[in-house]
């Protein structure tokens, strides 16, 4: 078996009392929004309709008690909508968590598959 031809591959995500809070689908939709200034284009951008990105972000708000978006109202100027900072900090973190779990569980990895 030749370890340097395989790595170890995981999904990771946040949860409070069994359901998701934030995983790698909130963090593409909040970086889409936060790219795109709006949740109706960051949905069509990912492919989902607005209904469900919309339901996402709400859920996790509820579970989190934080907002993640600043929301602007439509009207002659346009609506839109951006990251609070909580967002942006939870974003910074989550990424960290993951980066943390990648390097423990690659290391782990190569000292249980390591050739004798």
């Amino acid at each position: 078996m030749a370890i340097s031809e395989m790595k170890p591959r995981f999904k990771v995500w946040i949860e409070k009392n069994d359901e998701v809070v934030f995983g790698d689908g909130r963090l593409k939709l909040l970086t889409e929004i936060e790219k795109q200034g709006s949740i109706s284009a960051a949905a069509k951008e990912l492919s989902m309709s607005y209904r469900a990105a919309w339901g996402k972000i709400k859920a996790s708000e509820e579970r989190l008690g934080k907002k993640l978006l600043i929301i602007q109202k439509g009207g002659s100027s346009g609506g839109g909508a951006t990251l609070t900072p909580f967002a942006k900090k939870l974003i910074g973190n989550y990424q960290s968590f993951k980066d943390k779990i990648q390097e423990t569980t690659k290391s782990t990895f190569q000292k249980t598959f390591k050739q004798s």
